[in-house]
C-alpha cells in the first residue's frame, strides 16, 4: 500500500524517462534507492531488458502502482500523461492517438491510425470507421508509450509511435490477491462505479502459478438524446478479465498461457451538437459503437547459453458494433442510418533470438507473421414511419441497402537490431526489418440495393414524393483489387554517456502504413453522377524521423529531465476524403507534410515528501508538397495545418508525509493544458477552393485534477477530483457532416473515493 501511495512520486518518474544512472552499461547490479531517490525504470521497447535512460527512443512509462493513483482505468490519461500525444476520442470505443502531430484528421475513417497499440504481442488498433476496443488497464506490468517510427521492431501502422500495454506475469512464489473500487459522483448526478480484483494463486511453488483478474465498469451517461428522449443516454457498460499460467519448469524453460475477453457497450455516443444546447445529442435511435474481444496467447521462452528464444502465437476474436444515424448529411430531411456488424479473426505470430546483455555486441533477430479477416455485412436502413409517409413500398423490410464483405490483409516480415559498445559510454545502434504486406476487399453475393437513397433526396429538395415500389437491385459478387507492397524500414542511433548519470542520443528512423482498399471502389454517386468516382484505394504512406534527446539527473539524483527535439518528413499520407453528394468515405493520397517540435520532461524533488513533475511538448505539422489535383480530392492546401495542438503539457505537485508510524499520506495536484487544433483540411474534397462546412477546430483548453490519499497497513483510502473547475471545452470535433452530433466535451467534473486493498 505504501507503494501505492508514492505512486505519485514514482509516476513522475516513469514519466520523465529518467533513472538514476550511476552504473555503466556492463554493471548490471540494481542499487536500493534512498528515501529521497526513485529507483531505476526498465523498459522492453527494445524488446529487450533496458534501463529507459540507455534506450534511444523518447518513452514514457507508466506502472500499475502510477495507473492506479491516477485513477487511469483505460485510455483516459494516457495522453495527458505523455507529451506530445492526444486522444482524439469521439466516443467510448472510438478512440485515435496522435503523436507528433502525424495525423490529417481526429477520426481517420478507412485509415489506421498512425499509432500502433499492442496488447502484448497482439497489435489491436484498427482503422478509425471501426470501433476499438478501449481494454481495461488494471494489473497490467507497466505502460509503454515510444514515441516516433518504431517500424523496425513493430511493424507497419507504428508510423508516428507505438502503445504497449503489458499485463503482469504470474508469481509462483506466493500468493496475492488485490482490489480496487472507484466510485465517482458528476456534477450532473450521474454515478461512476468501476470494480476490480486480482488473484494470484501458486499452484506448484516457485514453478507454476495462475493470475486471474476481472473488472466490472458501470458508468452512468451525461448526455441526453433529444430524438430517443433518453437522459443520461451514453451510459458504459464494460466488463471482462484475464487468467494467464505460467509454468517455469526451469531456470531456462518457460510457459506463458493467456486468455482474456473483455465487453464494452456504450448505450450510445457521446457527440453532440452545441446547437441543440450543451450536452444534446439528436438521433433516431442509440448510436452503438460495441466491442466484444478474446484473445488467447502461447509464449514459449527457451534460455541459450548467451540468447533467448521467444515464440509468441496469439489469436483474436472480435466483434464490433457501428451502428450511426446518418440523417445529419441532408439535414435531417429524411431518415438514413448505418447499422454494420463486424467480425475479426486475427492471427499473429512472433519469434526472436535476443542475446544476453553484457558484452560489446548486443543483438537481436525475429520474424513476424500476420493475418487479419474482416467480415462486414452492411445495413443502410431508412425507419417504417418514413417509409409509410412517403409511400415508399418493395423493401423486405426498413433497410434499403444491404450487403456483406470481407477483407483479408497480411504482413510477414524478418527483423533485426545490432548494438555495438565502442566504449562503455559510447554506442551504436542499428536496426532493419524487410517485409511485405497486402490487403484484399471482397463483394459476397446475395445483397441488394435500391433506389431510396435517390427518391428521398429528390423528394426532400423539390418536395414531391413518389411513391410505390422501390427498384431492387441485386448485388452481385466482386472481388477488389489486391493491394501488396514490399519494403524495409530501419532505424540509426548512436547514444553517448559524457558522465554516468548523463546519456545523449542522436537517431533516425523510418515508419509506414500498410495500403488500404476501399470498399466501394469504382462506385459511381446515383445522385449525382458527375461526382468523384470512389478510387481503389490508397498505397502506403511513409516518414523519416531525426531526433535528437537527452536524459539525465542532477543534484544527487534530485533532478531528473529528458528533452528530445525531432523533424518528421511524411510522404504520399494516405488520407481520408467524403464524397460529397452520398457521404461515401475512401482513402487516398496526397504529396506531403512536415512536423518538428520539441518534447520534454522533468521532475525535481525540491524537499523531502515534495515532487514536482513537469511535461510538454510544441509542435508545427503542416502540409508542405501538394499538387492540384491531390488538393481538389482530399481539400487539403498547402500550409494547412495537421491534426495536432502546438503546445501541450502538465505540471504535477505531489507531497507525502507520515501521519504517524504505518500511516502514509498522499496530495497532490496536476494541470494539464491541450492547444487548440483543426478537425480536417480546410476545403472540400472534390469541390476545389470551396470550404469544407464542417471544418472546425477544437477549444485550446486547461483542466485540474487533485487526490487526497490515506494508506494503512493492507488498506489505501482516497479522495479525488477530476475537471476540478469543470471545464467543458471542446476536445473533439466530428470532420464529417453525416452526423448531428460532432462535438465532444471535456467530461463534466467527477468527485469520488477510491478504497484500495493488497493481501
Amino acid at each position: 500500500m505504501r507503494a501505492m501511495l508514492l505512486a505519485s512520486a514514482c509516476a513522475l518518474v516513469h514519466l520523465a524517462v529518467f533513472t538514476p544512472g550511476q552504473a555503466l552499461a556492463q554493471d548490471q547490479q540494481q542499487q536500493e534507492p534512498e528515501a529521497d531517490e526513485v529507483g531505476e525504470v526498465i523498459v522492453t521497447a527494445t524488446r529487450r531488458e533496458e534501463r529507459l535512460q540507455d534506450v534511444p527512443i523518447s518513452v514514457t512509462s507508466l506502472s500499475q502502482d502510477d495507473l492506479n493513483e491516477r485513477g487511469i482505468v483505460n485510455y483516459d490519461g494516457l495522453a495527458i500523461a505523455t507529451p506530445g500525444v492526444v486522444l482524439n476520442r469521439a466516443s467510448a470505443n472510438f478512440n485515435n492517438f496522435t503523436a507528433r502531430g502525424i495525423a490529417t484528421n481526429g477520426y481517420g475513417a478507412n485509415l489506421q491510425s498512425t499509432v500502433a497499440i499492442y496488447l502484448d504481442e497482439l497489435p489491436i488498433s484498427s482503422n478509425g470507421n471501426s470501433t476499438i476496443l478501449d481494454p481495461s488497464l488494471y494489473d497490467v506490468e507497466r505502460i509503454e508509450f515510444l514515441r516516433g517510427p518504431q517500424g523496425t521492431l513493430f511493424g507497419s501502422g507504428s508510423l508516428a509511435g507505438a502503445l504497449r500495454i503489458l499485463t503482469h506475469d504470474p508469481d509462483a512464489s506466493g500468493f496475492d490477491a488485490s482490489a480496487l473500487v472507484d466510485l465517482g459522483l458528476m456534477s450532473e448526478g450521474s454515478l461512476r462505479q468501476r470494480y476490480n480484483g486480482m488473484v494470484n494463486i501458486p499452484l506448484i511453488d516457485n514453478e507454476l502459478a495462475l493470475r486471474v483478474v476481472g473488472f466490472s465498469r458501470h458508468e452512468e451517461g451525461w448526455v441526453d438524446n433529444a430524438g430517443t428522449g433518453t437522459e443520461n443516454a451514453n451510459s458504459l457498460v464494460q466488463y471482462g478479465g484475464r487468467a494467464i499460467l505460467l509454468w517455469e519448469p526451469t531456470d531456462r524453460f518457460s510457459a506463458r498461457l493467456m486468455y482474456s475477453r473483455e465487453i464494452s457497450n456504450p448505450r450510445d455516443g457521446s457527440m453532440e451538437n452545441p446547437l441543440r444546447g450543451e450536452d444534446v445529442r439528436f438521433t433516431d435511435r442509440p448510436d452503438l459503437f460495441q466491442s466484444d474481444m478474446a484473445n488467447y496467447n502461447a509464449t514459449f521462452d527457451y534460455q541459450f547459453d548467451g540468447a533467448r528464444l521467444t515464440s509468441s502465437s496469439t489469436f483474436s476474436d472480435y466483434t464490433g458494433l457501428f451502428y450511426v444515424d446518418l440523417a445529419g448529411t441532408y439535414g435531417q430531411a429524411f431518415a438514413f442510418a448505418l447499422d454494420a456488424d463486424a467480425w475479426d479473426s486475427t492471427f499473429v505470430q512472433e519469434t526472436r533470438l535476443v542475446s544476453d546483455p553484457g558484452g560489446r555486441f548486443d543483438w537481436s533477430v525475429g520474424g513476424f507473421y500476420f493475418r487479419k479477416r474482416r467480415d462486414v455485412d452492411y445495413g443502410y436502413r431508412s425507419n417504417q414511419a418514413y417509409l409509410s409517409a412517403q409511400g415508399f413500398t418493395g423493401l423486405p423490410d426498413e433497410y434499403y441497402n444491404r450487403f456483406g464483405t470481407h477483407f483479408i490483409s497480411h504482413e510477414i516480415a524478418a527483423f533485426g537490431q545490432l548494438t555495438y559498445r565502442f566504449t562503455p559510454d559510447f554506442w551504436v545502434t542499428a536496426g532493419l526489418r524487410y517485409g511485405s504486406t497486402d490487403a484484399q476487399g471482397f463483394t459476397e453475393a446475395g445483397g441488394y440495393n435500391s433506389d431510396y437513397l435517390t427518391r428521398a433526396y429528390f423528394a426532400s429538395v423539390f418536395g414531391f414524393p413518389s411513391p410505390g415500389p422501390l427498384t431492387i437491385v441485386p448485388i452481385a459478387a466482386a472481388e477488389g483489387v489486391k493491394a501488396e507492397e514490399s519494403g524495409e524500414s530501419f532505424r540509426l542511433s548512436a547514444s553517448w554517456r559524457p558522465v554516468p548519470s548523463v546519456t545523449a542520443y542522436a537517431a533516425v528512423a523510418t515508419g509506414f502504413r500498410p495500403p488500404i482498399v476501399n470498399a466501394f471502389a469504382g462506385r459511381v454517386s446515383t445522385i449525382d453522377p458527375t461526382d468523384i468516382v470512389i478510387p481503389y484505394g490508397a498505397t502506403s504512406d511513409n516518414l523519416i524521423n531525426y531526433e535528437v534527446g537527452v536524459k539525465g539527473n542532477w543534484f544527487n539524483h534530485r533532478l531528473f529531465a529528458n528533452v528530445a527535439l525531432y523533424y518528421i518528413d511524411w510522404n504520399d499520407i494516405q488520407v481520408q476524403a467524403n464524397r460529397v453528394s452520398d457521404a461515401v468515405q475512401f482513402a487516398t493520397n496526397i504529396g506531403g507534410a512536415f512536423s518538428r517540435g520539441i518534447e520534454f520532461e522533468a521532475m525535481a524533488i525540491p524537499a523531502d515528501g515534495w515532487t514536482i513533475a513537469l511535461n510538454g511538448a510544441f509542435n508545427q505539422a503542416e502540409v508542405d508538397d501538394l499538387t492540384t489535383q491531390e488538393a481538389a480530392i482530399s481539400g487539403a492546401i498547402l500550409g494547412a495545418r495537421l491534426a495536432g495542438p502546438r503546445a501541450s503539457g502538465s505540471l504535477r505537485v505531489t507531497y507525502d508525509w507520515e501521519i504517524q508510524p504505518g500511516i502514509m499520506a498522499n496530495a497532490s495536484v496536476a494541470v494539464a493544458h491541450v492547444g487548440s487544433f483543426p478537425n480536417s483540411f480546410p476545403n472540400t474534397p472534390g469541390r476545389p477552393l470551396i470550404p469544407l462546412p464542417t471544418y472546425d477546430e477544437t477549444d485550446s483548453y486547461t483542466f485540474v485534477n487533485a487526490n487526497l490519499a490515506v494508506a494503512f497497513d493492507q488498506f489505501t483510502v482516497g479522495a479525488y477530483v477530476e475537471n476540478l473547475f469543470n471545464d467543458r471545452s471542446v476536445t473533439y470535433v466530428h470532420p464529417e457532416a453525416f452526423i448531428d452530433a460532432r462535438y465532444g466535451r471535456v467530461r463534466p467534473r467527477t468527485v469520488g473515493v477510491r478504497i484500495g486493498y493488497e493481501f
